[in-house]
C-alpha cells in the first residue's frame, strides 16, 4: 500500500479527525465461526484455484498475518481484511485464528476501507467492483449531501480516475451483458470465454458506427453481439480488434469511404460468422486510412523541404540519396495510376 493510501486510511477509515479512538493493534485468537464476511467487500468471486497456494501455506505454517475485524455484536466479528485467509481456515477446520479487532466504521468508511485495503493487493474482478463503487458514490451522497466529483470518487476509492470511468462504463452495459460477465467470473480465469475488456471494446466500436450513422440503434446491438460471439468462438482473438470499427467510422466521417461501402462490410461482419473485423476493415477503410496518413506525411515533408530550400543549406550525400530514392518511388506510383 502506498504512503498516500495509508494517509487516506488514517483520515477516512479511522476518523482521526472525528475524535474516534486510534485502532487497537493487539492480537486475539477467536474461532473462525465467529467471523462473518463483510457485506461491503467488492470482491465477490473467490476461485478455488487462486486459493490453493494460500491454503497449502496455511496448512503448513498456520496464519502468519492476523485478520483485521470489527465487532458487530457480542458473538459476531466482521472481516475488514483477510477473507481469503478466513476461507482457508474454515476449509482446514482450524479452531482458532489470530485477529486484530478495530472500532466499527461507519458504512462510508467501511466501503472506503474495503477499496483501500484490497485494491493495494491483487486485482479485483471489475464488474463486482463497479457495483460497489456505485454504492460508495451513493453513500457519499447520503453523508455529504452531494455527489462526489470524479476526482473525489477516485481518491476515496483509492483508484485512478481512468479506472472510475472504466467501471462506470460497465455499469452502463445492458443487464444481459452484465449477467454474462458475472457468469464468466464463476469460472477459472483460463476457462473464461469473454472478458470485461472485450465487452467494453465491442460496445465502443459499435457505438462509434452508430454515431456516424453507419448503423442504427438496432444494428448497433447486432454489431456488439456479433463481436462478443466471435470472441467466444475464437474468430476474434485480439481484444482491441473492435477499435478498427471506430477507424471505419472515422473514414466515413472524413468522406473517404461512403456509408454504403462501410455498411456492406459491417453487414457481412454481422451475418458471416467467420468474417473478421480485420477483413471488414480491409474491405472498407484500409486503403483510405493509409492514403489519409500518407497525405498528412507528404504535406509535412513538403513543408520541411521548402524550409530546407529557403534556408539555402548545403545538402548532405545521405539526404540526397534518400530524396532520389523517394523520387523513384513517387514516379513509379504515379506511372502505375
Amino acid at each position: 500500500m502506498s504512503r498516500r493510501e495509508g494517509a487516506l486510511l488514517n483520515q477516512y477509515m479511522w476518523g482521526v479527525h472525528r475524535d474516534m479512538p486510534a485502532p487497537r493493534q493487539h492480537v486475539e485468537f477467536v474461532s473462525p465461526k465467529e467471523l462473518q464476511q463483510n457485506p461491503e467487500n467488492p470482491r465477490l468471486i473467490f476461485r478455488e484455484n487462486d486459493l490453493q497456494t494460500l491454503f497449502e501455506s496455511i496448512s503448513l505454517q498456520g496464519i502468519l498475518v492476523p485478520l483485521t475485524v470489527f465487532r458487530k455484536s457480542a458473538r459476531t466479528l466482521v472481516l475488514l481484511d483477510g477473507e481469503r485467509r478466513w476461507r482457508c481456515a474454515i476449509k482446514l477446520g482450524l479452531s482458532r485464528v489470530p485477529v486484530i479487532i478495530q472500532p466499527e466504521p461507519a458504512r462510508l468508511q467501511n466501503i472506503m476501507m474495503m477499496f483501500a485495503i484490497h485494491n493495494a493487493r491483487r486485482d479485483w474482478d471489475p464488474l463486482p467492483t463497479a457495483y460497489k463503487l456505485r454504492e460508495l458514490e451513493d453513500e457519499f451522497e447520503k453523508t455529504q449531501g452531494r455527489k462526489p466529483k470524479e476526482a473525489e470518487l477516485a481518491e476515496i476509492a483509492s483508484i485512478t480516475r481512468g479506472e472510475v470511468r472504466r467501471l462506470k462504463k460497465l455499469l452502463n452495459l445492458p443487464s444481459e451483458y452484465q449477467t454474462e460477465l458475472l457468469s464468466e467470473l464463476e469460472k477459472p480465469r483460463s476457462e473464461q470465454a469473454i472478458t470485461v475488456d472485450q465487452v467494453l471494446e465491442a460496445s465502443a466500436g459499435a457505438a462509434a458506427l452508430r454515431k456516424k450513422l453507419i448503423v442504427d440503434e438496432t444494428e448497433e446491438e447486432e454489431v456488439r453481439r456479433a463481436v462478443i460471439n466471435k470472441f467466444r468462438s475464437g474468430v476474434l482473438i485480439n481484444t482491441v480488434s473492435p477499435r478498427k470499427l471506430a477507424r471505419i467510422a472515422r473514414a466515413v466521417d472524413r468522406d473517404e469511404v461512403t456509408v454504403a461501402i462501410a455498411r456492406q462490410a459491417i453487414r457481412r461482419f454481422v451475418t458471416d460468422k467467420n468474417y473478421t473485423i480485420d477483413e471488414a476493415f480491409n474491405d472498407s477503410a484500409a486503403r483510405a486510412e493509409l492514403e489519409h496518413g500518407l497525405q498528412i506525411q507528404v504535406v509535412r515533408l513538403i513543408d520541411n523541404l521548402s524550409e530546407f530550400k529557403n534556408a539555402k543549406h548545403a545538402m548532405g550525400n545521405e539526404l540526397r540519396e534518400k530524396l532520389l530514392e523517394l523520387d523513384r518511388i513517387i514516379r513509379a506510383l504515379v506511372r502505375r495510376d
